[in-house]
């Protein structure tokens, strides 16, 4: 078959390259998001797709918004079989999905329809499900709608920040997308409607979500310091200092009010206390406990918030 990939973020690399190595397919071309102003110098960055793309000898095509007339033009000039979307970042148009003639497949980090959205593996953690998974489904005009094709379920273990469960789904992500394809290819993959009424929705995260609310309880913010990390992170203030948390323990029976720290830097809550373990404080590196206090006086009775 003849594939076009549309990706950019680093979650679609597995599944680009995993593609691009199967016998018997080509990929034809492939699309990304234009380069972006990253890091302090806010120079132009290069999507990771783009940087695969360019490591295996494939150009990619940049489009600054898909809705461009020539971007269009340009897709259907692939004269596609199929067409593969994995993270790219933009809603595709009808106009697109009816140019291969064997329709647009996504790879989405979910096990829908649970988890509709942007934000599907941050919302499994900070919820506390036990597991989530993987999907591949024909596209339509909506968000995360169309007929699954394969599923497959990864656990959510308690220690699993949205860094280690992306790291996990991503390669799941890819071996599932290889068998998707080779179903597609020989006509024989499934096709099978999603149940609407069992949708949830996991709406983009903004900086703001990841300010500590310390009249929530404490397996709430636990859950934010792992679904948060890497980004936006959770963090509060002490004393005027912006802190990220990073790393932390839930702690059942403690008295006080909420956002007071208690001796071994319990902090407490509107239900139970954390026990705060990781940290960093702002322009500084993330450090344990100890070290903070080293260079971070800080005494029982002081109020983070």
């Amino acid at each position: 078959m003849r594939i076009l990939f549309m990706g950019t973020a680093e979650l679609a690399v597995p599944c680009f390259e995993a593609v691009a190595k199967m016998p018997g397919h080509e990929v034809v071309a492939v699309v990304t998001q234009p380069d972006r102003p990253k890091g302090r110098d806010l120079k132009p960055s290069a999507p990771p797709v783009k940087v695969a793309a360019e490591r295996l000898g494939l150009p990619a095509q940049q489009p600054l918004k898909i809705l461009e007339p020539g971007a269009i033009v340009a897709m259907k000039a692939a004269q596609p079989d199929l067409v593969i979307v994995v993270a790219y970042g933009q809603i595709l148009p009808k106009s697109l999905l009816e140019i291969p003639r064997l329709g647009c497949v996504n790879v989405h980090t979910s096990l829908l329809p649970r988890w509709r959205g942007a934000a599907p593996i941050q919302y499994a953690i900070l919820h506390g499900d036990r597991e989530t998974g993987v999907t591949t489904m024909y596209m339509d005009e909506h968000m995360d709608t169309g007929d699954i094709i394969l599923q497959r379920s990864e656990p959510i273990r308690a220690d699993d920040t949205s860094a280690t469960l992306h790291e996990r789904l991503a390669k799941l992500g890819a071996e599932l997308l290889v068998e998707t394809v080779a179903q597609i290819a020989t006509g024989k993959a499934p096709r099978a409607k999603q149940d609407g009424t069992r949708a949830t929705y996991a709406k983009k995260i903004a900086k703001e979500d990841g300010r500590i609310d310390w009249t929530r309880s404490a397996i709430e913010i636990e859950r934010q310091v792992r679904a948060f990390n890497p980004w936006p992170s959770a963090y509060t203030q002490l004393g005027g200092l912006l802190v990220k948390i990073w790393k932390a323990e839930v702690v059942e029976s403690v008295t006080g009010k909420p956002g007071e720290i208690l001796p071994d830097f319990v902090v407490v809550t509107g239900c139970g206390g954390l026990r705060v373990l990781e940290l960093q404080p702002a322009n500084s590196k993330r450090m344990a406990v100890d070290a903070f206090l080293r260079g971070h006086p800080v005494k029982p009775g002081m109020v983070m918030g």
